[in-house]
C-alpha cells in the first residue's frame, strides 16, 4: 500500500484531500503543526523516518497574504525554510514531494492565461516566499509535483464564499472588479492532485479551476446560486486598499485538469445546503 504523508492535514485543503486519498485506498498519515514542525529540520527528519512515506503532499503554509507584508520572517520560515527542509529530506529518502503553490507567484501583467513555462515575478511577500519554496523543491528533488492553485474555498476554512454569504444581510456590498483569477474549490484541487499521482506526473502544473472571474463576478455567482438578494456594487482595487499588492490578472491555464469554476461552485453550494 502506498503511504502518503500530508502536512497541514487539518487545514481547508487537507480536510478535503485526506478523505479523497483514503477513498482511493492510500494509507494517509495526517500531520499538523503540533505533530510536525517543518521549520525544525531534525524533528522533521525523525518524523518522516518514523512513517517512511512514499509521497509527501505539502499543504501546510503561511497563507495570510496581507500579514506577510509585516511578518516576512515567519512567512519565509514556514513557506521557504519548511519547504526546503522537506525537499532535502525527500531527496535523500527518494520520496516524491507534492508542493502546493499559488497564482501569486505571478505579477499579473499578462492578458492571457499564465502557462507553467512563464517566468514568475511575485509582487507581494506571500508570493515571494511561495516561489522560494518552489525553487527549493526544484533544486533538491528529482521526483516532485509543484501544484499551483488559486482563490481557494472549501467547507473547512475561512474563505471568500462563506464571507460573502455571511455579509448578505448588508444593504450594499462593494466587491473588487479589477482583479481576475480562477476560483477553485478544495475538492477540485484534491481531485486534480489525485489524478497527477495516479498518472505518475512530475514537474509544475496549474491545478486551478477552468475559466476565470473577478471577485465581483465570483460574488455575483455566489448570490445567484444561493438566491440571496444583495445590492452588489463593483469597485476598484484602489477603492479597497490592502497591505499586500495583488496581481490584476492571475488566470492560469490548467490544461483541463480541473472543471469550470461555475460548475464546481454550484456543486459546493449544493453540498453546503444553499444559504
Amino acid at each position: 500500500m502506498i503511504k502518503i504523508l500530508v502536512t497541514g492535514a487539518k487545514g481547508m485543503l487537507g480536510s478535503d484531500l485526506c478523505p479523497i486519498l483514503e477513498k482511493e485506498n492510500f494509507e494517509v498519515i495526517k500531520t499538523d503543526k503540533n505533530t510536525l514542525d517543518i521549520t525544525d529540520f531534525n524533528s522533521t527528519q525523525k518524523t518522516i523516518e518514523k512513517y517512511n512515506p512514499n509521497i509527501i503532499i505539502h499543504c501546510a503554509a503561511y497563507t495570510n497574504v496581507d500579514k506577510a507584508e509585516s511578518d516576512l520572517e515567519n512567512a519565509e520560515k514556514i513557506n521557504y525554510v519548511g519547504t526546503q527542509n522537506l525537499a532535502k529530506i525527500c531527496s535523500k529518502k527518494e520520496i516524491k514531494l507534492i508542493y502546493i503553490s499559488t497564482d501569486y507567484v505571478f505579477d499579473g501583467t499578462k492578458e492571457t492565461p499564465y502557462e507553467t513555462s512563464d517566468v514568475p515575478n511575485p509582487i507581494n511577500n506571500y508570493g515571494l516566499t511561495k516561489l522560494k519554496g518552489e525553487n527549493a523543491v526544484k533544486k533538491y528533488c528529482k521526483d516532485f509535483i509543484i501544484a499551483r492553485t488559486a482563490w481557494l474555498y472549501g467547507l473547512n476554512g475561512k474563505n471568500f464564499v462563506e464571507t460573502m454569504i455571511s455579509l448578505a444581510n448588508k444593504k450594499e456590498l462593494k466587491v473588487v472588479n479589477d482583479q481576475i483569477g480562477c476560483p477553485t474549490w478544495t475538492v477540485e484541487l484534491s481531485k486534480g492532485i489525485l489524478n497527477l499521482i495516479k498518472t505518475n506526473q512530475n514537474g509544475t502544473f496549474h491545478v486551478c479551476a477552468n475559466g476565470n472571474a473577478s471577485w465581483y463576478d465570483f460574488a455575483k455567482e455566489i448570490f445567484k446560486l444561493t438566491d440571496l438578494d444583495v445590492n452588489l456594487i463593483p469597485c476598484t482595487t484602489q477603492d479597497f486598499p490592502r497591505p499586500a499588492s495583488r496581481p490584476k490578472y492571475s488566470v492560469m491555464n490548467n490544461n483541463g485538469i480541473v472543471r469550470d469554476w461555475k460548475i464546481a461552485l454550484n456543486d459546493y453550494i449544493k453540498l453546503r445546503g444553499g444559504k
